[in-house]
């Protein structure tokens, strides 16, 4: 039976919890679905959750090898995530409410939402996987601490999970205005986010 290291374990739950942001990535969910049935919103929770879960394991085990080998450095890997965030943070803002997005307006290929930006680069963003390199690194000197880890991801997971089946009950308590004032608070907040990845990239190749 695996053991677990609880302070690895309490580490990582709250470093995921504020990275991942499942509470309001639940709003940008909501957002980003608008004007679909709640199959089909089920469907892109589970494959967006599943696919960060996915690419996070995977980065943990294998990233720092990968870009290493592949030439590309996290900086690099910051700006390009953080040029992805700013482009969604940006629609999030200036896009009427009642104007059909470019996922409405191409249903067959609004699966895509899924991986981006809902996986990459909300969940499994630049922070995110960059935090799972040096956690994933750090506990592997620690008895149980990698299994560790990867149970506060499962945990955190599951959460946004439930955050996003229960998203439009949230949209729906808070009403309309509330809802199209948070989102695009949340896009401002977004962008900044954005900008932050942005930056750190860029000071980290001029260090």
């Amino acid at each position: 039976m695996m053991s677990i290291d609880l302070e690895t374990l309490l580490t990582a739950l709250s470093a995921y919890f504020v990275l991942l942001d499942p509470i309001g990535n639940s709003l940008i969910f909501n957002a980003l679905t608008k004007g679909h049935d709640s199959a089909y919103c089920r469907k892109i929770a589970l494959r967006a959750v599943g696919f960060s879960f996915l690419v996070i394991i995977g980065f943990g085990l294998f990233g720092a090898t990968l870009l290493g080998r592949l030439g590309i450095s996290m900086e690099a890997f910051r700006i390009a995530g953080g040029t992805l965030l700013f482009y969604t943070a940006f629609s999030m803002v200036v896009r009427p409410d009642d104007e059909p997005s470019e996922h409405d307006a191409h249903k067959p290929a609004s699966n895509e939402i899924a991986v981006f930006p809902l996986s990459i680069p909300l969940m499994a963003g630049p922070g995110c996987l960059t935090l799972t390199i040096l956690l994933f690194s750090k506990s592997s000197q620690v008895e149980g601490g990698m299994f560790s880890v990867a149970l506060a991801i499962i945990v955190i997971l599951l959460t946004a999970l439930a955050s996003f089946l229960l998203s439009r009950k949230v949209a729906s308590a808070v009403g309309g205005t509330v809802n199209a004032m948070v989102k695009r608070l949340l896009g401002v907040l977004l962008a900044a986010l954005a900008i932050q990845f942005i930056a750190d990239g860029i000071m980290g190749m001029v260090e």
